[in-house]
């Protein structure tokens, strides 16, 4: 596995832009009312996946591993002509063997199955052949282009925080080369300067990973590398965890109130006047720190104040943003405040499939009648 994500097939070919992931839902939002239900999709699947990987017993990179291999699998082709469900379980099949965490076909096949046809999924065509699901793996390690390195930001995230209690997070995030001597502080560092680390409190620095893990509800993975991700999940954490939040901002009134020194940074300054404190610790200045990435960091949580799901507040720390930004209300909501759910999307992915089907038997629709290989074989399993 390449150390260097510069250098990796990640970087080189599964960074895009919008305009291509625009494209590659040009077929799907001819099937849909509404394109913000393709977006809604994004937190659907990788909710399933998630889900599915806990079953599973997979570790968190395991099961981000998944969600990626979908995610860009689905760059290649179109929900309308594929069915996702199959898909879902052979990225989890293939990402337990490039994560060295295999599940015997028959397990992944008995346990997708059987996962899948419970409510809300209701999904009764699932093959119980074995041979099928090891076909799906097939088309998909082709289309993955046989890229199956995927580089994740919780190796950053343990790189730029000092953590002295974090040895299972470690072995769990294990960017590259655990079992294989490399560390996590290995290799060269792509943010700031690299001087010093950001001293956080386990509950903030969980609710940073916490935050990663949810950048996987959507295409942020295959937009920007994995290091500006981490930063940012860093960012939203000090902002939302509440007691870092108030350290901050008694930096900020404490830093107004001092006269000014000729100090190259804040953090300097802090320093200084820390030292009065008998021998305290000092406390970080994470404006400065931040300040000193010189990054521009993407939005997260745009959409999923409107998606409703039981095991949410479970699986996310969504509910730490929507409830530090109490201004936001419920008006974007559709269908005059209804929540998005996964039995709302259900219904408009058997609807687009339906759809694309009679247009695929009806030449004179004038769309293309070109069969995706996945639909013949797809189809076939039910």
């Amino acid at each position: 596995m390449a150390t260097d994500f510069w250098a990796s097939t990640h970087y080189k070919r599964w960074i895009v832009d919008r305009a291509t992931l625009k494209q590659s839902r040009a077929d799907d939002l001819q099937y849909v009312d509404d394109s913000e239900y393709l977006d809604f999709f994004a937190i659907f699947f990788a909710n399933v996946i998630t889900k599915l990987g806990k079953k599973l017993n997979f570790r968190q990179r395991v099961i981000a591993t998944a969600i990626v291999f979908f995610r860009r699998f689905y760059i290649k082709n179109s929900y309308c002509e594929t069915d996702p469900f199959i898909v879902i379980a052979a990225c989890c099949y293939v990402a337990g063997k490039a994560e060295e965490s295999p599940v015997h076909i028959k397990n992944m096949v008995a346990e997708a199955r059987l996962f899948f046809s419970h409510q809300p999924y209701g999904v009764k065509y699932f093959p119980s052949d074995n041979s099928k699901l090891a076909e799906m793996e097939f088309y998909l390690v082709a289309d993955l282009e046989c890229d199956l390195t995927v580089f994740h930001p919780y190796r950053t995230l343990l790189s730029i925080c000092k953590k002295e209690s974090s040895n299972d997070l470690q072995t769990e995030a294990g960017e590259v080369g655990v079992g294989v001597g490399v560390e996590v502080d290995d290799g060269p560092r792509y943010w700031g300067s690299g001087d010093g680390q950001l001293e956080l409190p386990d509950d903030a620095f969980q609710l940073a990973w916490s935050i990663i893990n949810d950048t996987y509800r959507s295409d942020l993975c295959l937009l920007y590398p994995p290091h500006l991700l981490a930063i940012t999940a860093l960012y939203l954490a000090v902002i939302l965890h509440g007691p870092t939040r108030e350290l901050l901002q008694q930096q900020s009134h404490s830093t107004d109130a001092q006269p000014v020194h000729n100090s190259p940074r804040r953090s300097s300054r802090q320093s200084s006047s820390a030292s009065l404190g008998h021998g305290k610790k000092h406390s970080q200045d994470f404006v400065a720190f931040f300040a000193e990435l010189n990054i521009s960091m993407p939005l997260l949580y745009t959409l999923w104040e409107r998606y409703s799901e039981d095991s949410d507040h479970v699986d996310s720390a969504r509910s730490a943003f929507h409830g530090h930004a109490s201004a936001q209300t419920q008006s974007g909501r559709p269908h005059g405040g209804s929540s998005v759910t996964p039995t709302f999307l259900l219904q408009i992915l058997t609807r687009m499939r339906e759809n694309r089907l009679s247009d695929m038997a009806h030449a004179a629709s004038g769309r293309s009648v070109a069969v995706n290989k996945m639909l013949e074989r797809t189809q076939a399993a039910g």
